[in-house]
């Protein structure tokens, strides 16, 4: 009998559950999806969400494939006025992996087919750092804007600080940090990556020379970052 009622229960949950995850899935035909600033066409955004606000301030594209618990924040708190123009883009065909964090206060533009791995975070704000006595949370944030080329991959658990600027079909391998401006057709790996191959037109696939500053990428205007 203990048996039996078991299973029942393990059915009705998982029933449940399933049902939840359908009901819970975001379109631009939903509620939620009509609160972005714009919510492509054939789009979906997965139950359960992660934190999601400043949804006037996120425009995502058609055929885009946002994944469960995935962080979409535009501002620093909800209902925050940024202006008329979106401050985080995601273009057509993108999928954005689960538990991902895409935090934008002033411009944060991933291309089309962009495609992420889990708990991958990009964002285009850090803590300032201008007086060393003053606890850094208090201190005034910077922001510097972010962009992500069409076609590209980032790996589990990567990270695209402010500033960073990467180019179109780059591979940024898992755990990797980018700063700085990323050539087109290339793989960057490393705490701060580096450019461990590229693409040359003509010539195929090149490894940097093992000079120490082979691979390293160009900085671009962007926050201090208290990190290194």
């Amino acid at each position: 009998m203990n048996r039996s009622l078991n299973r029942l229960r393990w059915r009705l949950v998982h029933w449940g559950w399933d049902a939840f995850q359908r009901a819970g899935v975001v379109t631009a035909d939903t509620p939620v999806g009509r609160r972005f600033a714009e919510f492509g066409a054939g789009s979906m955004a997965a139950f359960p969400a992660g934190s999601v606000f400043g949804e006037h301030s996120i425009a995502i594209g058609a055929g885009t494939l946002i994944g469960p618990l995935v962080t979409m924040s535009a501002g620093m708190v909800p209902g925050q006025d940024l202006g008329p123009v979106p401050v985080l883009r995601i273009g057509d065909r993108c999928v954005i992996g689960r538990g991902s964090h895409l935090v934008a206060h002033h411009s944060l533009v991933i291309g089309d087919d962009v495609f992420t791995g889990p708990y991958v975070y990009i964002t285009d704000q850090n803590h300032g750092y201008e007086d060393p006595d003053e606890p850094i949370g208090r201190q005034m944030p910077l922001n510097a804007a972010v962009s992500i080329g069409s076609g590209c991959w980032l790996g589990t658990g990567a990270v695209v600080l402010p500033g960073a600027s990467i180019g179109r079909n780059v591979v940024v391998a898992a755990g990797s940090v980018v700063r700085g401006a990323v050539p087109d057709r290339c793989v960057v790996a490393g705490v701060p990556a580096k450019v461990i191959r590229q693409y040359v037109p003509g010539e195929g696939w090149s490894r940097p020379s093992a000079s120490p500053a082979a691979g390293r990428l160009k900085d671009v205007a962007q926050p201090p970052d208290p990190q290194g």
